[in-house]
């Protein structure tokens, strides 16, 4: 395929034929009148799958699911510099999980700039905080090449976030030019030189193996089981993971803590940390008298492979070294459900009924924050599955996730697990589940407060809040009604508050073929 030229086709067509060469077909949008000519090329060029959304932040978490799920990018358009910051919060999550965003954002035509209009922003500047590339296209003909260089950059391992600034002249201006996919750029390979202290250090249960990014497939975690098998080392993942393959038959990893005092007690024991696709562990936040980085005093660490490198290669290498494919792996989780609880809901019994829910192949979208801490034991030996976290910590995460990996992977069952707080940051998510008619069964952890903020005070020394720092981490007067929200955009929903309840709303969500809404009320 060569660059084609057609003196008919404006900016807008051509940028669509580009996307497409490349295998973006799925665009998550929230236009305004800057974008209409990229509206009308996706109306009259077949292709692409175009979802809205009633909010930015919706619509860039929904390319962050997709791409953890389909491993390819999508495309969101946005509009102008508002939009595109209304969008942050989520963007700010997709980076830190490594998942590939192209972004298209309106701009006026450059005559329009200069009166300085109400919706005159710098959009390079609010793009750039959260972006790996960022451009603005200048003219019609150029726009193809630019926007095959934005797919190249946001496929970019792990997966980057690219910003493409479209000015509205650029977009009708006659012209364009559909240019050919760029070659993906491939992974880096890990850190030779480190190998042989990596083999060196792992060696006995006061030595850890710490997992992060494409280290928690499926097959990865194979070889990290028999690395652990073969050497005596301890596996752990890091808190937050953008997407870890678990259940029963697979090498099952504890994550990290995320509680500051529970990090350092599990981190206590490791002389020797070996990190692949892992950061070293750094506690959330800062907090009086305690320290910042968690691992124990004098313990070594050795960085063999960042997230964006061949950590397959480098687990490999690992298992080479250390004998490990003649041993079955260590820590494969057993299959086993466990006994249904009775009573009034709370986390360790939410925790066991999901450990009986979780059907086969299910994708887990986790914003449970507080209530979930525990989750990962109890379902550790429920049918194989997909687990997503927030690794960027910005909350109103959960709901758009959901949407983009019903949209990646619409043969599998998606459970959103989020807070009733962080839930209603994307609230707007809930209408286009219902629009799109996406398999997700969303489960809201009603506790009526912002629960983590409770702890989080008494963490900083506040150690007697009044009533008014009290109330605001307090999400009542009036209690908010999810199952009237819900079903006023057009998803089913009912409340529950016993274990009982919750079993039969997850049976029933589940066999629905879409959107089912439970809140959990405890």
């Amino acid at each position: 395929m060569t660059d084609k030229t057609d003196p008919a086709m404006n900016g807008a067509e051509s940028l669509v034929h580009t996307l497409l060469a490349a295998g973006v077909d799925t665009c998550f949008s929230n236009p305004g009148t800057s974008e209409m000519h990229f509206v009308a090329a996706l109306d009259h060029i077949p292709g692409m799958r175009s979802v809205l959304t009633l909010q930015e932040g919706v619509a860039t978490g929904a390319a962050d699911g997709y791409y953890r799920m389909a491993g390819k990018t999508a495309c969101t358009l946005l509009h102008l510099g508002p939009g595109l910051a209304n969008g942050l919060s989520n963007l700010h999550n997709a980076k830190k999980a490594g998942s590939g965003v192209l972004n298209i954002i309106g701009e006026h035509a450059d005559s329009h700039i200069t009166l300085d209009a109400p919706l005159t922003s710098d959009i390079q500047g609010i793009a750039r905080p959260v972006s790996h590339w960022v451009h603005t296209s200048k003219d019609a003909a150029s726009l193809g090449h630019d926007a095959a260089q934005a797919v190249q950059a946001a496929n970019t391992a792990p997966g980057q976030v690219a910003a493409l600034i479209l000015p509205s002249d650029t977009a009708w201006t006659a012209g364009g030019v559909v240019a050919d996919p760029l070659p993906a750029t491939p992974r880096p390979d890990f850190d030779r030189d480190q190998l042989d202290a990596a083999i060196a250090a792992l060696s006995g249960p006061d030595s850890l193996l710490l997992l992060g990014g494409a280290a928690l497939t499926a097959d990865n975690l194979d070889l990290a089981g028999r690395i652990s098998a073969a050497t005596g080392c301890a596996l752990l993942s890091e808190w937050a993971n953008a997407r870890m393959e678990r259940g029963a038959g697979r090498v099952s990893v504890a994550r990290v803590p995320y509680p500051i005092d529970a990090a350092l007690k599990v981190l206590a024991p490791y002389k020797r940390i070996v990190l692949v696709g892992a950061r070293a562990p750094i506690g959330f936040f800062a907090y009086p008298g305690k320290p910042a980085v968690l691992t124990a005093d004098g313990a070594q660490i050795i960085a063999l492979a960042d997230t964006g490198a061949d950590l397959t290669g480098a687990l490999g290498a690992l298992c080479d070294a250390a004998g490990g494919h003649d041993v079955a792996p260590a820590h494969v989780a057993k299959p086993g459900v466990p006994d249904r609880p009775e009573g009034p809901l709370d986390p360790d019994n939410i925790a066991i009924i999901l450990g009986r829910a979780i059907p086969k192949d299910a994708v887990i979208v986790d914003e449970s924050v507080t209530t979930g801490r525990g989750f990962f034991k109890a379902t550790q030996g429920a049918p194989r599955h997909v687990w997503l976290n927030n690794c960027g910590g910005s909350i109103g995460y959960g709901l758009p996730v959901a949407i983009g990996a019903a949209i990646a992977a619409p043969r599998r069952k998606i459970m959103a697990l989020t807070g009733d707080g962080s839930a209603m940051y994307t609230v707007q998510a809930l209408w286009t589940m219902a629009r799109e008619g996406l398999d997700i069964t969303v489960v809201i952890f009603a506790n009526r407060s912002y629960r983590i903020l409770r702890g989080e005070l008494t963490n900083v020394g506040v150690g007697n809040p009044g009533p008014r720092a009290i109330d605001m981490l307090s999400l009542d007067r009036p209690n908010l009604d999810w199952v009237q929200m819900s079903r006023g955009m057009g998803v089913e929903a009912e409340a529950v508050t016993d274990c009982a309840g919750l079993e039969a709303a997850l049976e029933a969500g589940l066999a629905s073929s879409g959107p089912y809404l439970i809140e959990a009320i405890f």
